[in-house]
């Protein structure tokens, strides 16, 4: 067996924050060339998990179905490997031939995300250890992903299952490890990597009091071997820096990962790892426990899981949202979504018509394959009710036959839709440190960072501006953008928001709300009249703030009245340098602050947010500086008729129409000026409940 020494690991830990493997730029550099060009329709599946031998009769059906490729393997580490170092390949092997007698594609995932009884009995301190004691063995993702005798077990499995499956032909791929996260890890070890983190990263105690305010309460550091768990913090610069630290770890980890996989896979073969969004009872938000941008360094393609209502609340946001995100981790690149519901919990079940628009609404993203979790159900355990295409009967049924019915379609036009560009104007930029820092102090009802920035991506969503989702950790080109929305930048450096403010100054369009720039980067406080940095760009500043009860701004602002003009949540007492007011809040006491703001700055322009608005007020307020920035979309439309488009590998331009509506809907004109690639026909001019059209522009 392999052994790790924790001293060894704790000393590569103090390195994960500048983390650097010469296989990052590799896989960057050769990515394009290990992933088919082509659209992948896909499931999960697990022989190991059918109550019945029935492979033969689930690939057939796979078939008939136009299932290009299945995921396997990734949730079975205790059936591969039943003792430390003996293995039973004979389920893996099972489904690698059925696969290649069938003319499907397979991806193997690392089994590491649940261990085994045999490592937990063995090395209990493999289980996790977060603020609230040690993890019990029984539910997935309950280890220390830095444990060395975790990391030895996984190691072993991980060399020893893609040394048995690469050469197959099969294989066109590898995922490693599944929705990755630190898991709360927190325990003694993981507090002295991050000791010796910050050492490396701050030399000086001094240094560190005074940038994280330890004076407060006695929480001064004044030897390094007095420093404290942070796990009883009460310092928002502590409890982020970890955070920080934390997510630095699944950077590493994966990049662990994907340099073991690359040793012994094939160069034909690429690899990717299924990010999964925050959680709000579906996919969401940016997850705040990864740096996706990061983590996505090392993989060929990035992939993500997207989880989204369905039936009547079913309006594409989420779906959107996901792809948009994922196609950023990579700049620009196309990616997989390798995990959606078919059928999902009881409450998803879809409509008759909403699989197919789905389907059609992640490629309109950039999705390059679209797999569901998972291909039938499960006899037991927790997701008993979490229903594949299948059900417990493994028979077909109305969505098994949808999904037959979008295969065909897309074995048919994914060669001429795979590789789809997009080129946006509009881009929302995030940042995993202000959104740890915005959620130590969130506000009123609980509110999180995300719901903050959600609303602003919906908005545009709703108009059919098509948006990036851009984050500081990927190095993005601000100046490809005419406009960008900043929500709740609550730390970031000087340096960030000069960037920032620098794109404004030479002609962009920039967008900041309420508690940006209120603290740096260390969720220090800023020791200024905020918005800080922001200040002189925006035109505007202010002392006081409050919680707004009966608050209303701007009568009649872009024709909106009643409870589309109520301030909600926080709202920031604006006081205009060199800004034009375009709103002012409306209370019998505070009459005369300004609640959003315009100001010129240089070519360009910065409006600034003082307060949330309704998502209403938002989308009036979006659209205005969508057009004051030139930004060009189908103003024609809006949802539920969503537009979304791209340029295909043979240079035309494609636009998906999508009705996320059960009505009949006519579309205008002008976004129908070409041949629907799913009919063959000219475009027509409505579009049936839940439908799709895909129109292939014709040139002018």
């Amino acid at each position: 067996m392999i052994k790790f020494k924790l001293s060894s690991f704790v000393a590569m830990s103090a390195l994960v924050a500048t983390w650097s493997n010469p296989l990052l730029a590799q896989a960057g550099l050769q990515s394009i060339d290990r992933t088919p060009r082509q659209i992948l329709y896909g499931v999960s599946y697990y022989d190991e998990y059918t109550p019945v031998d029935r492979i033969d009769e689930d690939f057939r059906l796979m078939k008939e179905a136009n299932i290009s490729v299945v995921r396997i393997a990734e949730s079975t580490w205790g059936t591969l490997e039943p003792q430390p170092g003996v293995f039973d390949f004979s389920h893996v092997d099972r489904m690698l031939s059925a696969a290649r007698r069938y003319g499907i594609k397979v991806i193997v995932g690392t089994p590491t995300y649940a261990i085994p009884t045999w490592l937990a009995r063995e090395h209990p301190d493999v289980l996790v250890t977060g603020p609230e004691g040690q993890a019990k063995f029984g539910v997935r993702q309950n280890m220390d992903i830095t444990n060395p005798h975790y990391r030895a077990a996984a190691k072993r499995v991980i060399e020893t299952l893609i040394a048995h499956v690469a050469k197959n032909p099969a294989v066109i791929g590898y995922q490693v490890d599944n929705e990755t996260k630190p898991y709360n890890t927190a325990g003694p070890n993981v507090q002295a990597a991050f000791v010796t983190a910050m050492q490396k990263k701050w030399g000086s105690l001094d240094k560190l009091n005074a940038a994280w305010g330890l004076n407060y309460w006695s929480n001064r550091i004044n030897r390094w071997e007095d420093f404290p768990s942070t796990t009883g913090s009460m310092n928002a610069s502590v409890k982020n820096a970890f955070a920080e630290f934390q997510r630095d770890l699944v950077t590493e980890f994966l990049a662990w990962q994907v340099d073991l996989v690359r040793k012994h896979s094939r160069n034909d073969q690429f690899i990717t790892q299924n990010f999964d969004l925050g959680w709000l009872k579906t996919s969401y938000g940016i997850q705040p426990e990864v740096n996706h941008w990061k983590a996505a360094k090392p993989l060929d393609v990035a992939g993500i899981d997207i989880y989204h209502p369905t039936q009547d609340d079913l309006t594409g946001v989420e779906i959107a949202f996901g792809g948009d995100l994922a196609r950023s981790l990579k700049s620009g690149a196309n990616y997989y979504v390798i995990e959606t519901e078919a059928q999902g919990w009881v409450q998803w079940t879809p409509y008759p018509g909403q699989l197919r628009l789905q389907a059609f609404s992640h490629l309109a993203s950039g999705a390059n394959m679209v797999a569901y979790w998972h291909w039938a159900t499960n006899a037991n355990a927790v997701e008993t009710y979490w229903r594949g295409l299948l059900t417990q009967d493994y028979k077909p049924n109305e969505v098994y036959d949808a999904a037959k019915g979008i295969g065909a379609e897309i074995k048919l036009l994914g060669p001429k839709l795979a590789d789809l560009k997009k080129s946006n104007d509009v881009a929302i930029y995030v940042s995993n440190r202000a959104q740890s820092a915005f959620d130590s102090f969130k506000l009123p009802g609980n509110i999180q960072y995300n719901q903050v920035m959600r609303p602003f991506y919906d908005a545009l969503y709703r108009r059919n501006i098509e948006t990036d989702v851009i984050s500081p950790d990927g190095n993005p080109d601000l100046s490809k953008y005419k406009m960008i929305i900043v929500p709740a930048l609550y730390a970031a450096s000087d340096e960030e928001i000069a960037r920032l403010n620098a794109y404004a100054k030479a002609g962009g369009h920039l967008v900041y709300t309420f508690k940006s720039g209120f603290s740096n980067e260390d969720t220090k406080v800023r020791y200024a009249t905020q918005p800080g940095e922001i200040a002189e760009a925006a035109g505007v500043n202010y002392q006081l703030f409050t919680e707004p009860k009966g608050v209303t701004v701007g009568s009649g602002l872009y024709g909106l009245s009643g409870k589309d003009l109520e301030a909600r949540w926080w709202m920031e007492f604006l006081k205009p340098t060199t800004a034009k007011v375009i709103a002012r809040f409306e209370h019998h006491s505070w009459p005369n602050y300004a609640a959003i703001t315009r100001n010129s700055y240089g070519k360009g322009e910065v409006t600034y947010i003082g307060f949330m608005p309704s998502d209403a007020l938002i989308e009036g307020v979006l659209t205005d500086t969508a057009k004051r920035s030139g930004v060009v979309w189908p103003d024609a439309a809006q949802y539920p008729l969503i537009v979304r488009s791209g340029i295909l590998t043979n240079g035309s331009r494609v636009r998906y129409l999508l009705n996320y509506s059960p009505e009949k809907r006519g579309v205008p004109n002008e976004l129908i000026n070409g041949t629907d690639l799913l009919t063959g026909k000219q475009a027509s001019p409505s579009i049936g409940p839940w439908g799709v059209a895909i129109v292939e522009i014709r040139n002018k």
